[in-house]
């Protein structure tokens, strides 16, 4: 065997003598509570000076569990008080929203509503038997997440108040406590009190988990020997091929001679298990002791990392005469750390591609408490891709933990603090301790886990943020090692904490489509003054229109009383038929913009991660839909997880090309790259290039050999293909594969004629609707509008080609206000100018910054040929580009810049005007709806009769100046 063994013969005996110690049930030792227990509400704090740990309760509920999930509290009304910020007022005052807000149709569009919400104390109770063999021994009370203040009596004494959003609130109890029956009674109070941790923090905030009140996990009375294990640190050395492991020691009576022995074993790995064991001798010092001890663990120990999640399960047995105890924690031996502007692990380079878990999980409010959800959250994560998850302004229970262990992913779990808005962090409050008291017991029970790779104190503070973090930085580079630290995770206006070890930090992310898409530019710039890795903050937020046929799945603690109400509100709008449509619509353009960022980044050098603001999505702050995941981590049918990983993965293929619209007397000129980050250099590898046509003819390969793809950014060669031979309007897909791997990518290029066949339109253009265009009309008939710049009716909706960011709640009605197109692609329209049903890069240059028509007055029924889907907050019928029969004509009316003039610099707008002129000179120009000329002229005199009033002064921190 491999392993060391640095054992004498005595210790083998002593070891020997624990083994058979300790092999008793371990249900001796333990008590659960888990069960029915009594409980009282109260909202106006009459049960402390009324001792109601005294008295007995009536009412029965579930623990663990919370309130919310079992139907108590307070109905949901307009005076509900919400733990939260709200930027976006309408809701309360705005005359069309009126029927939500009626007492038994309350509808709240900021979050997702809770079947009732209580905020205050609450008194919880259960009798329980103390058995008679814990006679002598030290008892304590686990409770495994409490929220959040605690207050715990036995029979009529209080033992204690503790307050922790992140760790096991354990009281130990008087000693010795008699054997029988007790009363044990908590009182748990939810408020912000002394302690503010910030209202949108995601540990407490009613934006995403609720502002429970209860416990869950595990809740159980624990009883130890006199001389206890009270915790076990382990500290990996690779380098020294072994393990430092820490014994903290309670002991009554100190002045002990015993024995320490420790036993690790593998246990989840594919190759042969390793095991090391070693025993000491020891004297105990003091009442509280800490004895360290370092465990070898031979040359052929296991690592851990995100290919092969190697784990140890260390056993630590203690005899100090008769007193005895055992504890077993899991560990992994891996090195996480910084050279440079990169990460790397175990001396390999490693690209975080992660998301930020904003503790969204509909059904029970709070993070599941079992391994089994997070393992398959983690499955659903590495099968999109990534390898790394934040937790936003929150630490998950340990059972998260277990499960990246396992599954190999890299975490950033957070203090459970967004020390902002009625918070701050340096100003002497309470906040200011509660960090470091917090990320300590994180530190204390999860910080053996090899999955717990990077720390921040929390999310965007205020306040003397640069003094304060620097000195938190200090603080924890000094105590721990195993970690890396940053002080926060920011947006790019906050100040840099000059001490980070790596920054997650907006400020490089983002599309730069105000221009020309392309695939060249970098994120360079944006990161050129830091020296350490950098890792983008948030990065996406790109919005889809909702999926409400998720609404049936809110069947537990939260229902989707927000999606219910744009529902209805589409349905008002009479367009409720087209909900799937849009869905789908802005799907498309939402994967697209994921994929641009995302390849951006990987084709930035020294850039080392992003954190997507969410893989899935985010129920409150305005309801933020930026997943290409539901709530609940499902597919909406638009982007799968192979559609994903083509350009976010260990391994992906990426070009560099300056457009992706080209006409055909010019030459296609791309690059053939490779971001690689896998296990090992991908060695003599035969990458494949090829140009396809729509309808799969293969018209260009070419073959790299023998290419030697290592770690980072590898510029493989270069593709040249005229395009001569492409005489009509096409779609092209540009595709790199790595021969013999899953491993490929792809991107549409579009080829349009440089001269197109001149025709005598056999129609009025016109950029006005004058008397002539009337008269055309009356007579019969056609007329092309280009209505470019002139909309009344509809002028405050700003389009951009990008969607929505986040949602036009939260941030006041930022532009862009739409989602995307939609249209028929089988439309006669289009049949010169090849398109999809939704948004796609050619759409750029006619869609982006181009004004939109609101069709308010419009008849119900009445369909554009382009339509833009407005944000689901207003759902406006918008319109790009419609027909209709006039009178005796018929007319095409176009808010997009499409005239005979538009030349050659702009060729898909060239090319779709060429389209539309050719289908108005068709026998196919057939419009289905009469429309009165008077409703289109309404369009350049009238403004909206829907508008948007937010009823707010106040604002999010990214519309305010730059952060001090």
């Amino acid at each position: 065997m491999s392993a060391k063994f640095n054992s004498l013969f005595f210790f083998f005996i002593v070891a020997g003598l624990l083994s058979l110690s300790f092999n008793g049930p371990e249900n001796e030792k333990v008590v659960s509570l888990a069960g029915q227990w009594k409980y009282r509400l109260d909202p106006n704090d009459k049960g402390e000076n009324e001792k109601w740990y005294l008295q007995k309760f009536n009412k029965e509920l579930q623990l663990p569990g919370s309130l919310n999930e079992q139907n108590i509290g307070n109905p949901i009304t307009l005076t509900t008080k919400w733990t939260g910020s709200i930027y976006d007022s309408s809701f309360y005052f705005h005359p069309r929203l009126a029927k939500y807000r009626q007492p038994n149709n309350i509808k709240i569009p900021f979050w997702l509503t809770p079947k009732k919400h209580y905020l205050g104390a609450v008194w919880y109770q259960k009798e329980v038997i103390v058995p008679e063999k814990w006679k002598h021994k030290r008892i304590s009370l686990f409770l495994e997440r409490a929220h959040t203040e605690t207050v715990l009596f036995v029979d009529d004494k209080q033992i204690g108040m503790q307050n922790s959003l992140v760790a096991p609130h354990v009281y130990t109890l008087e000693k010795p406590l008699k054997p029988g029956k007790h009363t044990i009674t908590l009182r748990i109070d939810n408020r912000v009190k002394e302690i503010n941790v910030g209202p949108d923090s995601h540990s407490i905030t009613d934006h995403t988990q609720g502002n429970w009140n209860g416990v869950v996990g595990k809740i159980e009375l624990q009883a130890k020997d006199l001389v206890s294990i009270t915790n076990v640190q382990v500290y990996p050395q690779p380098d020294k091929k072994m393990a430092i492991v820490k014994v903290a020691l309670n002991a009554d009576n100190f002045k002990q001679k015993g024995t320490i022995h420790l036993e690790a074993n593998s246990f989840n790995s594919t190759q042969p298990k390793q095991k090391s064991v070693l025993s000491i001798s020891y004297n105990l010092k003091k009442n509280q002791d800490t004895v360290s001890i370092e465990l070898p663990m031979g040359d052929d120990f296991l690592w851990w990392d995100e290919f092969n999640p190697a784990l140890y399960e260390l056993k630590v047995n203690t005899l100090f005469k008769n007193e005895q105890d055992t504890k077993t924690v899991t560990f992994g031996m891996r090195k996480f750390e910084t050279r440079g502007k990169d990460f790397y692990i175990n001396n390999r380079p490693v690209f975080l591609r992660g998301t930020a878990e904003n503790c969204v999980f509909p059904l029970t409010g709070y993070a599941p408490m079992d391994e089994e959800a997070w393992i398959k959250v983690f499955k659903i994560c590495k099968s999109f891709g990534l390898n790394h998850m934040r937790f936003h302004s929150y630490c998950p229970p340990e059972a998260a933990f277990k499960a990246a262990d396992k599954m190999g992913f890299y975490l950033q779990p957070e203090g459970p603090s967004w020390a902002n808005h009625g918070s701050s962090l340096g100003n002497g409050k309470p906040i200011d301790q509660y960090i470091y008291d917090e990320t300590n017991r994180m530190d204390d029970f999860y910080g053996n886990y090899a999955s717990f790779c990077m720390m921040a104190y929390g999310n965007e503070p205020s306040g003397k943020q640069v003094e304060y973090l620097t000195k938190f930085n200090e603080y924890w580079k000094a105590k721990d090692a195993r970690k890396l630290y940053t002080g926060a995770s920011v947006g790019g206006s906050w100040p840099v904490i000059p001490n980070n070890e790596f920054m997650v930090r907006a400020g490089a992310r983002g599309l730069a489509w105000n221009k020309l898409p392309e695939s060249e530019s970098t994120y360079e710039k944006q990161i050129t003054q830091f020296k350490v890795p950098f890792v983008a903050h948030e990065m996406g937020q790109y919005c889809v229109f909702p999926d409400f046929t998720e609404i049936p799945k809110y069947r537990g603690a939260f229902q989707a009383k927000n999606l219910e109400l744009f529902k209805e509100d589409l349905a008002d709008h009479h367009m409720l038929n087209q909900a799937n449509d849009f869905l789908m619509a802005s799907g498309k353009l939402q994967l697209l913009c994921y994929k641009n960022e995302i390849e951006k980044a990987l084709r930035t050098p020294g850039y080392s991660g992003f954190q997507l603001l969410g893989l899935n999505d985010y129920s409150g702050q305005g309801t933020a839909l930026v997943g290409v995941l539901n709530a609940f981590w499902e597919e909406k049918g638009y982007a799968s997880a192979k559609d994903f990983t083509r350009f976010c993965n260990t391994t992906v293929a990426l070009t560099q090309v300056p457009k992706f619209i080209y006409h055909h007397d010019e030459v296609f000129n791309a690059t053939v790259d490779v971001s690689h980050y896998g296990e090992k250099p991908l060695i003599n590898q035969t990458v494949l290039v090829t140009l396809k046509t729509d309808d799969g003819e293969v018209i260009f390969t070419q073959r790299l050999n023998n290419q030697q793809i290592n770690y980072g950014f590898n510029h493989l060669g270069k593709i040249s293909f005229p395009l001569k031979s492409i005489t009509q309007a096409t779609k092209l897909t540009y595709e790199i594969s790595i021969e013999a791997t899953s491993f490929s990518n792809n991107w549409n290029i579009w080829v349009y004629p440089s001269a197109l066949p001149t025709t005598k339109p056999s129609f009025y253009y016109t950029t006005v609707l004058d008397e002539q265009a009337k008269k055309v009309l009356h007579q019969g008939g056609n007329v092309f509008l280009n209505a470019s710049g002139s909309i009344i009716k509809g002028k405050e909706v700003i389009q951009n080609f990008t969607p929505v960011f986040w949602n036009t709640s939260w941030f006041k009605m930022r532009p862009p206000h739409t989602l995307g197109i939609l249209l028929n692609p089988k439309h006669p329209a289009y049949h010169h100018f090849p398109t999809d049903y939704h948004s796609d890069i050619q759409w750029w240059e006619i869609v982006n910054k181009t004004q939109v028509m609101h069709l308010e007055d419009f008849p119900v029924n009445f369909k554009p040929l382009i339509q833009p889907i407005d944000t689901w907050f207003m759902n406006r019928r918008l319109a790009m580009l419609f027909e209709a029969k006039v009178g005796n004509g018929k007319i095409i009316v176009s808010s997009a810049n499409l005239s005979p003039q538009t030349g050659i610099n702009q060729p898909a707008a060239r090319q779709l005007f060429y389209s539309l002129q050719r289908y108005m000179q068709s026998a196919d120009f057939k419009p289905e709806h009469e429309l009165d000329i008077h409703l289109i002229e309404d369009i350049f005199k009238t403004s909206s009769k829907q508008v948007f009033d937010t009823y707010t002064k106040d604002s999010p921190d990214e519309l305010k100046p730059k952060i001090k």
